[in-house]
């Protein structure tokens, strides 16, 4: 497979970064793989597993490269990313372009979609953490805007343990589970002390935007892309796997189930790719 190549793309507060996999054959589409706030790096492995195709991977506005540059946090609203999504197609000329999104990526990319159908033939969107069609929405988003109060006023390895509990938790999240002591850091291998940063592009406005968005489901229902969920064989009663499952019978389809958990596309890359590739040919 051929070497990525990076570019950069100018937007409104923001340089977006983005690589650039050129192995493109007859009949096949553009493959943008995406996450949030995970960037390119995350997708190397996956994009390896496509030879026969041109694949673009990028980092999200605020995350590695992708730095603002407009003095805001790192973290962004789904429309925003939806709208940074819309350039990068524009700018590759690869309308309409497949696209694999995951976690957060996947929340953008169902935004992109109902904001601009014509751009996406098929997204594959793959556990997507859609809170607001949870039963236990409220819990969830609780124990959401809790993580990020703990991070601002605890630092990084505090609200991350509270984060990691939150998306390990198996089954809904029960009322009295946001406010409660968060797990102590060092028994997932983090630091308590608060090094006094505030940037993180996770921990940040993330994390209440992006399981907090509320998606246009009459305009993804009218759209004329084809839209798979995708959840995890490992992570269909997690938090985000759930939400895959609750958005796919808004959109009265069902879910595809990948090898692995959440990160399934890092922890088995050949066999989601064959997944993978399934859906994406129809």
């Amino acid at each position: 497979m051929s070497e990525p190549t990076a570019y950069t793309l100018e937007a409104p507060g923001a340089v977006l970064h983005y690589d650039v996999r050129d192995n493109g054959q007859p009949g096949h589409r553009v493959l943008l793989l995406i996450g949030s706030p995970m960037g390119a790096s995350g997708f190397a492995a996956l994009a390896e597993q496509f030879a026969d195709r041109t694949v673009v991977t990028y980092d999200p506005r605020g995350t590695e490269r992708s730095q603002r540059t407009d003095g805001e946090p790192p973290g962004s609203a789904p429309d925003e990313h939806a709208e940074d999504l819309r350039r990068l197609i524009e700018a590759l000329d690869a309308a309409p372009a497949d696209v694999f999104g995951s976690s957060g990526g996947a929340v953008n990319a169902l935004a992109l979609v109902a904001r601009h159908p014509g751009l996406v033939r098929t997204l594959v969107a793959h556990e997507p953490p859609a809170a607001q069609e949870l039963p236990d929405r409220e819990s969830v988003l609780a124990v959401c805007v809790d993580i990020r109060e703990r991070y601002l006023r605890s630092g990084f390895g505090p609200a991350m343990a509270e984060f990691i509990a939150l998306v390990s938790h198996t089954g809904p999240i029960p009322p009295g589970f946001p406010g409660q002591p968060a797990p102590d850091p060092a028994a997932f291998g983090l630091a308590a002390q608060d090094d006094g940063s505030r940037d993180h592009p996770l921990l940040g406005p993330h994390m209440t935007a992006c399981t907090g968005y509320q998606h246009d489901f009459a305009a993804l229902r009218a759209a004329p892309t084809r839209i798979q969920l995708g959840v995890g064989a490992q992570s269909s009663q997690m938090m985000a796997g759930r939400a895959a499952a609750a958005v796919a019978v808004r959109l009265d389809t069902t879910p595809v189930t990948f090898p692995g958990g959440h990160d399934g596309f890092l922890s088995d890359p050949g066999d989601f790719s064959t997944v993978l590739r399934t859906v994406l040919d129809g």
